[in-house]
C-alpha cells in the first residue's frame, strides 16, 4: 500500500495508465501534498507583505518574492479540482460527499471563527461583524456578497468559495464521466480561456465590485483542475514534464506584478498551475524524481489548510505587540516573521492533530455493520493511507 511519504512503484508506460477498474482507490500522489504547502506559504508570504514587517531593502525583497501571492489560493482552487475528480468514486452519493467535504473543513473553520470571536471580544482594534456578518462567515456564504466578506478570520472567503465547488462537484463529476479525451481536453481549454476572459473584464471594471472572491468566478479554475484530472485518469494526459512545468509556473508567478491586481493576476498563472499539477501527479504515478515528494515536504502539506486557515489570527494578533505596519529593517524583520511562522506552524499542528484529524474520524465513523466505503474511510484525496481521512 502506498503512504504519503513513500513513492509508488514505477510505472513504464510512456503516458499515464488509466485506472484499470473503476471502483480501485485511486493511486496515492504525495506530490500534491507537498505543493500544497508551497501554496500556503505564498499566501503566507504576501500577508507578512501586506502587514509591513519589512521596510527598505527587506521590503522590496519580500514584494518582490511575496507580491504575487495570492496566487497560492488559484493554485489551491485548481488542485481541488483535480483532487477531487481523481478520487471521486463511481456510484457515490452526491450526500456522502457533500458529508466527506463537511468533516474535512467544517471542524477547522468553526474553531479559527471561534478564535476571531475571542480576539474581537479581547484584543482592540479588531473588526468585530455584524449578526448578519457573523453568520454568513460561519455557513460559508459571505464571499457572495461583498458587504459580508472578510469577516472574522479574512482567509475564510476561499472556503466559500470551495462550498460553492464542493456544491456543485457531483454535477461536474457526471458530465466529467461522459467525457473521452478529446471533450475532456475541450474543456479544459474552455475553463482556461473562461479565466482569461473574467480577468480581462475585471481589469478593465467590466463589474461593479472586484470579483477575485465571487465564487461563481473561481469556478473556472476548479474546472480547469478537474478537466485535467480526467485526461490523467484517461491517460491522455500530454503535457510537459515536470520541470518544464515548474519553469512556467515560475514564470507566470513573477508576471503577476506586470498586470492589475486582483482576478487579472490569474491569468499569468492559471496556465503553469494547471501544467504543473498534472505533471507532479504523472511523476507520482511514473515513480520519476519528484521535489515535492520528500518526507518532511508532504507533512507539512498536511498541516497546510490548518496554517492556511489561523496564519492570518496570528499576524493580527502580533499586530498590538509590533504595532501596525512596523517596516522593520532586515534582521529584525526576518526574526519577526520567522516568531510568526513559527506560532503559526505549531498552531497549525495543534488544530491539525486535535482538531482536523479526530472530528473527520468522528464524523465519518462507521455504523455496525456498514462498509467502510459507505462511510468514506476509504483514501478521500492523493497522498493518503487507505482507512485514513483526506489532508
Amino acid at each position: 500500500m502506498t503512504t504519503a511519504t513513500q513513492a509508488p512503484p514505477t510505472v513504464p508506460a510512456a503516458a499515464p495508465p488509466a485506472r484499470p477498474l473503476p471502483s480501485a482507490p485511486a493511486p496515492a500522489l504525495p506530490s500534491l501534498t507537498g505543493l500544497r504547502w508551497v501554496a500556503a506559504l505564498l499566501v503566507f508570504g504576501l500577508h507578512v507583505h501586506n502587514f509591513r514587517y519589512f521596510g527598505g531593502t527587506g521590503g522590496r525583497l519580500v514584494t518582490w518574492g511575496f507580491q504575487a501571492g495570492a496566487s497560492g489560493v488559484s493554485f489551491f482552487f485548481i488542485l481541488s479540482g483535480f483532487v477531487l475528480t481523481w478520487s471521486a468514486r463511481p456510484g457515490d452519493r452526491a450526500t456522502r460527499f457533500w458529508w466527506r467535504r463537511v468533516a474535512r473543513v467544517y471542524p477547522v473553520h468553526l474553531v479559527t471563527v471561534a478564535v476571531a470571536l475571542v480576539m474581537v471580544g479581547t484584543l482592540p482594534r479588531q473588526p468585530a461583524p455584524t449578526l448578519p456578518q457573523g453568520l454568513a462567515d460561519v455557513f460559508l456564504v459571505h464571499s457572495w456578497w461583498r458587504p459580508w466578506w472578510q469577516t472574522l478570520d479574512p482567509v475564510s472567503w476561499s472556503l466559500a468559495c470551495e462550498a460553492f465547488f464542493y456544491a456543485a462537484f457531483p454535477l461536474l463529476a457526471l458530465l466529467l464521466r461522459r467525457l473521452g479525451g478529446r471533450g475532456a481536453t475541450a474543456l479544459a481549454v474552455l475553463a482556461a480561456l473562461t479565466v482569461a476572459a473574467l480577468a480581462w473584464t475585471d481589469a478593465h471594471h467590466w463589474w461593479a465590485q472586484p470579483i477575485s472572491s465571487f465564487p461563481a468566478a473561481r469556478l473556472p479554475e476548479f474546472v480547469l483542475g478537474a478537466a485535467t484530472a480526467r485526461l490523467v485518469l484517461l491517460g491522455r494526459w500530454r503535457g510537459p514534464g515536470l520541470e518544464a512545468s515548474l519553469a512556467l509556473a515560475v514564470i507566470g508567478y513573477f508576471l503577476v506584478p506586470q498586470v492589475t491586481s486582483e482576478y487579472a493576476a490569474t491569468a499569468c498563472t492559471v496556465t503553469g498551475f494547471a501544467l504543473l499539477i498534472p505533471a507532479a501527479a504523472v511523476a507520482d504515478l511514473h515513480g520519476l524524481p519528484s521535489l515535492w515528494r520528500r518526507r518532511w515536504l508532504v507533512r507539512l502539506g498536511e498541516l497546510s489548510f490548518a496554517f492556511y486557515m489561523v496564519h492570518l489570527l496570528v499576524l493580527r494578533a502580533g499586530t498590538h505587540l509590533i504595532g501596525t505596519r512596523p517596516r522593520f529593517h532586515l534582521l529584525t524583520g526576518a526574526a519577526v516573521t520567522t516568531a510568526a511562522f513559527t506560532v503559526a506552524l505549531g498552531l497549525s499542528w495543534l488544530l491539525y492533530e486535535g482538531v482536523e484529524r479526530p472530528a473527520r474520524r468522528l464524523l465519518l465513523r462507521r455504523r455496525p455493520g456498514s462498509s467502510p466505503k459507505e462511510h468514506g474511510e476509504l483514501r478521500d484525496e492523493p497522498g493518503q493511507r487507505c482507512g485514513r481521512p483526506p489532508a
